[in-house]
Formats: C-alpha cells, structure tokens, sequence
C-alpha cells in the first residue's frame, strides 16, 4: 500500500498538464485528491474519470488569485475530507514577451498566479499542517528558476521567488521543528521543457510562435507524467527525509 493511501491532496492547476496528471497518479496511489483550477468543466471530467476508477477527488472552481476563493477552496477541502496532508503549488502561467514591449498586464497577471497565487495556497493551508504538525507543500518552480532566458525576464523572476519562498519556510519550519516536532516538508519541483498547455498563456504573438516553435523542436521534451512520478517520489520519501529540490530537464535540453 503507498503511503500515499488515505492522505488528503490539494492538487491547484488540476485541469489540464502537469496537474493532471499528479492528480491521476496520486489518485491511483488510494489518494483523496481536491482538484483545483478555474475551467470546472475540465475539473468535473477528471473528477468522474478518478471516481469511476475508484479514486476520491473533489472539484473546486477556483482563481488562486483570488484570496476569497482559495481561502474556500481549503474550507472544502476540510469539511469534505477533515483534513489536508499535502499542497501541491502548481497553478502558475508564462506569458513571455521582451521586456522593452512593457507588456505590464501580462506582468502583474504572472505575480499574481505564480507568486501570490502560492502565497495564498499557502497561506490558508500551512495553519492546518501546523496544528497537525504533519503535511508536505510541493511547490513546482521551473528551470527559469535557476537559469534566465532572453524574453523570460518576468516569468524567470516569478520563479526566482518561488524558489525564495520555498526555501524559506522550509528552513523555518526545520527551525521550529527542532521545538515543536512538526514534520512539515517542503519540496521544489524545477521543470525544464515540458509539453503542456503553459505556452499557451503567451500572449505576444511573435514570442509564442518563437517558443513553440522550441518546444516542438526539442528531441523528447519532457511530459507531465514524467513530473508527476518526480512529485510522488518526493512524497513518498520517508519522513524525515525532505527532498527539497528536484531539477529536471530533457536530456536535450541545454540550459
């Protein structure tokens, strides 16, 4: 039986790509999984896919960033499932451009997803973990954490402070563990090329003809289920073992 079994999963970005199909997976391992994104049609689907496979999931509508509703989305969570063991970050979007189009819509929208957005998951679930003294936050970042790419600039910069943020409450909460004995892990997970529906979001027409054109061309991209096992690797650890960091790129991918 995984250890997985039985434990209760907000999965944000559930609709589609990598969130999906962690949903599927963890669903699989006997996993209540809270299904989270803001296309409820795509949600419902997947709910029944899982139920019908004998897995449990809960649809939630909802803009992670939107306090209100993520605030909501955890309040179902605990009146349907009485618990939350597990946060997965992954709503987040890309709309590249250069930064001489000062395209500021497309950068205030990716504050407020990526980096705001996971502050407020954050913020509503860390409390339940803290009064269990148990859970696992799984942040999933991008390569464009590490490395900057020309016309990246303030996608990269978003998940800079994915990265920040992470680390620092994972060293917090590593602090505090030392008084209280909470076994509240954080894990970064660092795509690099993954074919999923983020290039989407682009919305400059030149650079997002430009990045799929990348993407199509990349020898064996990576696809959401190989970051899904990455995920539940981390999860699956035993628990005085947090993996903090897992970067992952195709293996043709360059930087």
């Amino acid at each position: 039986m995984s250890v997985l079994s039985n434990r209760v999963a907000i999965i944000t970005g559930a609709s589609s790509g990598i969130g999906e199909a962690t949903a599927r997976a963890m669903a699989h391992s006997n996993c209540k999984v809270v299904l989270a994104a803001r296309r409820v049609d795509r949600l419902q689907k997947l709910t029944d896919e899982i139920i019908e496979a004998g897995g449990r999931a809960l649809p939630v509508q909802c803009d992670v960033a939107d306090r209100a509703q993520v605030e909501r989305m955890v309040e179902r969570c605990l009146e349907t499932f009485g618990q939350l063991d597990i946060l997965i970050n992954n709503a987040g979007v890309m709309p590249l451009a250069p930064m001489a189009k000062c395209r500021m819509d497309d950068w205030e929208h990716q504050i407020d997803i990526n980096i705001k957005g996971l502050l407020y998951c954050t913020g509503y679930a860390l409390p339940v973990m803290l009064k269990q003294k148990t859970g696992h936050i799984v942040n999933i970042s991008s390569v464009a954490g590490r490395v900057i790419f020309p016309g990246a600039a303030v996608y990269c910069g978003t998940k800079h402070a994915v990265h920040a943020i992470s680390d620092g409450l994972r060293s917090e909460l590593a602090d505090q563990a030392k008084d209280d004995g909470n076994q509240i892990r954080v894990t970064i997970v660092a795509p690099g090329v993954v074919t999923t529906e983020l290039a989407d979001s682009i919305r400059d027409d030149e650079t997002r003809e430009g990045t799929q054109k990348y993407y199509s061309t990349m020898p064996g991209p990576l696809t959401s289920e190989d970051i899904a096992a990455a995920i539940q690797y981390a999860l699956e650890a035993p628990s005085h073992v947090d993996v903090s960091e897992i970067l992952i790129r195709p293996t043709a991918q360059v930087r």
